[in-house]
C-alpha cells in the first residue's frame, strides 16, 4: 500500500509579523495532537490522529523573547503545561489559543535565528509528521517529548518497521567493543520478596520489571566479557545494607540500582525516564550515559534527566553508581510500555549501551 503523503506548500504566507510556513489539508491528516518528540538531532516529529488540517507558523524573536515556532492542532487541550527546554531550545509550551484548539509553542534562545524559508512540516504517513529545524546548532539537545510515536493508523507502518528493524539488534553482538575481563560491574534489581516496590497500572509490579530486566543486562554485558554480578538472582527480600555490601566487597567498576517509578496519588498522566547518581565526574558520567540510550529507545516517554540524589545504595558504595528509574508503572503512557516484553529488552539493551559507553568513556 502506498503511503499518502501530507502536501506542505512551498510558499510562505505572510500575516503581520508571523511567516505562516504550512497550512496543510491532506485528505489524511490529524485531527487532534496524539504525541510529540523533539530529538537530539534537532527534529520534532508529531503523532496525530486522522482527517485534520495542521496549521504551523513562524515569529521572529524580539526583546527578551526568541525565535519560535507554533503548531495549532483541532481539538481542545485539557490541561496547558509548559516544559523547560534543553540545548538551544528555551521553552515548549502547549496550551488552547482559543476553544477548541490545540497549540504547540517551541521557543528558542535569544541567540538562535532561523531562516523560517527552510522549514518544512512534512507528513510521513497519515498521521505521522516531522519538522527539522533546518540550520539549528544541534548541540546541547536533549531528547523531549510526551506520547508515543510508535502507536500507528491502519494505513501507516513506518514506525512497525522500525520496531522490527530494533528489535533485530537487541543483542549483544550490537553493542560496542570492551576488553575481555577486564571490568567488574554489580547490578542491583530494586526491591523484591515481600517488598515489592511499586505497583502500577495493568497489574504491572515493580520487583518483577526490574528483576526480568536486570537479568537481561547481566546476559547482554556478560556475552562482551564483562563480569557481573546480581545483588539478588530472584524475587527474595535483600536489605539496603546487604546490597552495599555485596558492591562494596566487589570491588567493582560500577554499581547500577533498576527501579520503576510511582507518582504519589497514582497519576496517569505522569510518566518519564531518570537516572540518579549521588557523587563525582564519574558517577554523574554513568547517570548521563544511561540516561542517553534509554531516551534513544524511549518512544516518547518524557525525559526526565540526569539528577542527584542521595538514595541509600548509591550514597554508600565505594564505586561510581547509578540508580535507573525506567518508567513509571502509574503513568498511561509508561505502563502501557513497560507491559511489553520487547520494550523491556530494548530498556536492557539500552542500560548494557549506556555501561559500555561509560566503561570506554572514563576507564
Amino acid at each position: 500500500m502506498e503511503l499518502k503523503k501530507a502536501r506542505s506548500l512551498i510558499g510562505l504566507l505572510v500575516l503581520s509579523s508571523f511567516i505562516s510556513l504550512f497550512n496543510v489539508f491532506p485528505s489524511n491528516a490529524a485531527s487532534v495532537l496524539a504525541a510529540w518528540l523533539i530529538t537530539s538531532d534537532g527534529v520534532l516529529k508529531l503523532r496525530t490522529a486522522s482527517k485534520a488540517k495542521l496549521e504551523a507558523y513562524f515569529q521572529r524573536g524580539q526583546g527578551n523573547t526568541g525565535d519560535r515556532i507554533w503548531i495549532d492542532f483541532p481539538g481542545e487541550l485539557i490541561k496547558p503545561r509548559k516544559l523547560k527546554g534543553n540545548g538551544p531550545i528555551d521553552e515548549i509550551r502547549l496550551g488552547k489559543p482559543f476553544k477548541g484548539n490545540t497549540r504547540l509553542v517551541i521557543e528558542f534562545n535569544k541567540s538562535v535565528s532561523l531562516n523560517p524559508y527552510k522549514l518544512k512540516l512534512v507528513g510521513t504517513s497519515e498521521n505521522l509528521w516531522k519538522l527539522d529545524f533546518v540550520g539549528l546548532n544541534k548541540v546541547g539537545i536533549k531528547s523531549i517529548g510526551e506520547g508515543s510515536l510508535s502507536r500507528s493508523s491502519k494505513n501507516s507502518y513506518i514506525s512497525n518497521v522500525r520496531s522490527k528493524t530494533l528489535s533485530n539488534k537487541l543483542n549483544s553482538e550490537n553493542l560496542p567493543n570492551i576488553p575481555n575481563g577486564k571490568y567488574k560491574i554489580i547490578v542491583d534489581p530494586g526491591h523484591g520478596g515481600p517488598d515489592p516496590g511499586a505497583k502500577g497500572l495493568n497489574g504491572l509490579i515493580e520487583t518483577d520489571i526490574v528483576l526480568e530486566i536486570s537479568r537481561q543486562v547481566s546476559r547482554l554485558l556478560r556475552e562482551k566479557g564483562i563480569n557481573v554480578k546480581l545483588t539478588r538472582y530472584r524475587d527474595i527480600d535483600v536489605d539496603l545494607q546487604q546490597r552495599v555490601s555485596i558492591a562494596n566487597r566487589s570491588n567493582a567498576d560500577a554499581f547500577i540500582s533498576i527501579h520503576a517509578n510511582a507518582s504519589r496519588g497514582n497519576r496517569r498522566d505522569i510518566s518519564g525516564i531518570e537516572t540518579f547518581f549521588y557523587r563525582g565526574y564519574k558517577g554523574r558520567t554513568l547517570a548521563s550515559n544511561i540516561q542517553k540510550q534509554l531516551l534513544m529507545i524511549s518512544e516518547g516517554s518524557p525525559n526526565r534527566g540526569v539528577r542527584q540524589s542521595n538514595f541509600f545504595v548509591i550514597r554508600h558504595t565505594n564505586m561510581p553508581a547509578a540508580l535507573v528509574e525506567v518508567g513509571f508503572i502509574t503513568g498511561r503512557l509508561d505502563a502501557r510500555l513497560l507491559s511489553q516484553t520487547s520494550y523491556r529488552k530494548k530498556i536492557a539493551f539500552a542500560i548494557s549501551k549506556g555501561i559500555i559507553n561509560y566503561l570506554r568513556q572514563v576507564y
